[in-house]
């Protein structure tokens, strides 16, 4: 019997991506406004769209996070008690920091909001964890090179009214959890401030200083050398010995990614999640486990958690595509009679899956399609176009249809 179910956090980078998230099972939700975010590529959110975000998660029983986990510069320090007074007054449950001069500012100026260490502040070990519950912290986002063990041996020996938070899918990072100067260094656009440009997934050649122009390839094989691109992570198999520590918050990376994304890699993991409380220690349904496989990605790892470096991907810097949305349920009868919202084209008689919140995939054959006003459609081809078609059941709104990426059908 599990003693404690931990809660599901999933990313938000817009208000899109966070309807899907809620949609698709997340307990709480994680987003940043447009400055003191991690991911300044992200769509994040004006004040009054924060305003409208921590609502709507309200509204939905959930919690809502904002991250204020970048380092800031003594200007941007200066104005950040406004800003943290209002998250406080809209009502964010929670936020993420990890600069130390951020922390008392966050107790002062937003004291309904739980404060959460952000992975930034790099956590190894129990006197850290500790260190920063004495000044504050109601949860920690543990540093992503520990080991099962180690985090184990950190939750024994921490206060359990100290929360603890670990990554359990997205992309990883070649630095120490995330503290990396790569990116400033060759294009300018600083890491730590939330704008990285990942030069660590690009393919680079040696250059001897007598030999100035003469790239040298620097091999592994025959695809080159990608010397610091790491996989992705992905645990959905391996919740089980994460239960076992009794840990109170798995994080989904990926604000930065898309709808699609936050809505089935949350879904996936909500499945899982909820399947390795009711079934302790038996193996995960291949189902529940090949969704992830069904959007972007790198090659999966297990990332640190076996205490080996799982991490290194060295083919090259592409992701694995294998599947594409087709289009959005927006309404839907008990026939399957629906109204879709286009996102990639599509045609009567392609396979397609169905994919619901609180199903799972169901292959189907598309029939024919019709206009809003019944005319019959050749084919679905304008982004965002409304048109009608019958699915195989009923499906809720925020259904997705999708279809195999023809690039990867071998």
């Amino acid at each position: 019997m599990v003693s404690k179910v931990p809660e599901l956090l999933a990313p938000a980078g817009d208000m899109e991506k966070l309807r899907f998230a809620l949609a698709y099972g997340a307990d709480a939700v994680y987003f940043a406004g447009e400055s003191y975010g991690m991911r300044s590529g992200a769509g994040n959110f004006s004040q009054a769209g924060l305003r409208e975000a921590v609502a709507l998660t309200h509204v939905a029983g959930k919690r809502a996070l904002v991250t204020v986990n970048t380092m800031p510069r003594g200007a941007e320090l200066d104005a950040l008690p406004a800003y943290l007074a209002l998250l406080d007054e809209i009502g964010a449950d929670g936020i993420i920091a990890a600069d130390m001069g951020v922390i008392p500012l966050v107790k002062k100026y937003a004291p309904h909001a739980k404060l959460t260490i952000s992975t930034q502040a790099n956590v190894l070990n129990h006197g850290a964890a500790n260190a920063y519950h004495a000044l504050g912290a109601d949860r920690i986002v543990l540093a992503r090179e520990l080991t099962l063990d180690e985090i184990a041996a950190i939750r024994a020996k921490t206060d359990p009214s100290l929360e603890l938070e670990v990554f359990i899918h997205g992309s990883m990072c070649m630095a120490y959890s995330g503290r990396c100067m790569l990116s400033n260094a060759l294009t300018g656009r600083d890491a730590n401030r939330g704008a990285c440009a990942q030069p660590c997934r690009w393919e680079y050649e040696l250059v001897e200083r007598q030999r100035r122009g003469v790239y040298i390839p620097v091999l592994e094989d025959e695809r080159g050398t990608y010397i610091f691109n790491s996989k992705d992570l992905c645990m959905i198999d391996r919740l089980n010995d994460l239960l076992d520590i009794g840990l109170d918050s798995y994080k989904i990376e990926g604000r930065a990614k898309t709808f699609y994304y936050a809505a089935v890699v949350t879904g996936a993991y909500r499945r899982a999640l909820d399947y390795a409380v009711a079934h302790p220690h038996a193996p995960l349904p291949a189902d529940i486990a090949e969704e992830v496989h069904k959007v972007s990605h790198r090659e999966y790892g297990y990332g640190f958690y076996d205490g080996r470096n799982d991490l290194q991907h060295r083919e090259d810097s592409s992701y694995i595509r294998t599947y594409d949305v087709c289009a959005v349920v927006e309404q839907c009868d008990a026939l399957g009679h629906a109204t879709l919202s286009l996102r990639n084209k599509c045609a009567p008689g392609e396979q397609a899956e169905l994919l619901s919140p609180d199903e799972g995939s169901t292959p189907f054959i598309l029939e024919v399609f019709y206009t809003e006003e019944g005319d019959e459609l050749a084919e679905a081809s304008h982004p965002m176009m409304r048109f009608r078609t019958r699915l195989p059941r009923y499906a809720a709104p925020f259904s997705l249809i999708r279809k195999k990426n023809q690039e990867w059908i071998g």
